[in-house]
């Protein structure tokens, strides 16, 4: 054992059972201090001391009507870019990275270059540059907020390729599609049949980090005056702090049931393991 990692003819392994559980420890710290503090803030009574539930009972009471049904509308808005931003994302990034890395390999720091680019152009130089692309697109297509689809798809475009790009550097992608094409599949069946399952990791790790991405966005939607989550949040702090903060947690805690869902639909079957009864043979 050297520094929490164990060693196996002098080539460092995984760290130690002791090491995880401080990394954990200490990330759960991270994660769950900030919600400790926001809990306790809404709790608090005032210059008098004290906690009690009241303003958490006074917002359900009341039917979240108001200022604060601003919220969910945020918050649909939010939902509905986040599914949009996945489906633009990867329908168009997964296939175009599996058709440079099995035809056109010389083209792939070309494709590397552009993926990881918006994520060095801060988000207000970003709207800067699409406020005319947004003008065009409001006079075709209508302003709804659906069309900040296609400037979240830029902003998460670094990320899910990074998610995709590790995940597709394991599997010999080539020699798979060669086999099933020897095979008679057509290329529809070798991308959905073939391809796509062995990239489940990756793809599922780009859709969790595009969905927390579009449901944190506050400054691309707040200078295109479009309403989302963060930006209903906004509007609610100025009139209750409190509330606000309430309405942060209940949409921290959608977000972490939302991520769960999509892991859990993600996630591989579990095969059933039935026991089998075997005969003895002499």
């Amino acid at each position: 054992m050297n520094g929490g990692l164990r060693m196996t003819g002098g080539v460092a392994h995984a760290p130690s059972r002791a090491t995880r559980m401080v990394i954990l420890g200490v990330i759960g710290l991270v994660f769950a201090v900030p919600i400790v503090a926001m809990v306790e803030f809404t709790l608090r009574k005032g210059l008098e001391g004290g906690y009690d539930a009241a303003r958490w009972i006074a917002l359900f009471q009341n039917g979240f009507t108001g200022v604060y049904k601003t919220v969910f509308v945020g918050l649909s808005n939010s939902v509905t870019l986040a599914v949009g931003t996945v489906a633009l994302v990867l329908l168009l990034l997964v296939p175009t990275m599996l058709l440079v890395h099995i035809r056109f390999p010389q083209f792939r720091r070309v494709l590397e270059l552009v993926c990881i680019l918006p994520i060095s152009i801060p988000a207000i130089v970003l709207v800067v540059g699409l406020a005319p692309v947004y003008a065009v697109i409001a006079r075709m297509f209508g302003s709804g907020v659906w069309t900040l689809a296609f400037a979240y798809g830029i902003t998460v475009l670094p990320f899910a390729y990074r998610a995709i790009q590790s995940n597709l550097d394991g599997v010999d992608v080539k020699t798979l599609s060669e086999a099933a094409r020897t095979l008679g599949a057509g290329w529809g069946t070798v991308l959905l049949r073939v391809l796509v399952p062995n990239l489940r990791r990756g793809i599922l790790a780009g859709a969790f980090i595009a969905v927390a991405v579009v449901l944190g966005e506050f400054t691309i939607a707040s200078l295109l005056n479009r309403i989302n989550l963060q930006t209903a949040l906004v509007v609610v702090s100025k009139t209750d702090p409190y509330t606000a903060v309430i309405l942060s947690l209940l949409a921290l805690s959608f977000a972490f049931l939302l991520l769960l869902l999509i892991g859990r639909l993600g996630a591989s079957p579990r095969r059933s393991r039935s026991p089998r009864s075997s005969k003895g043979t002499l």
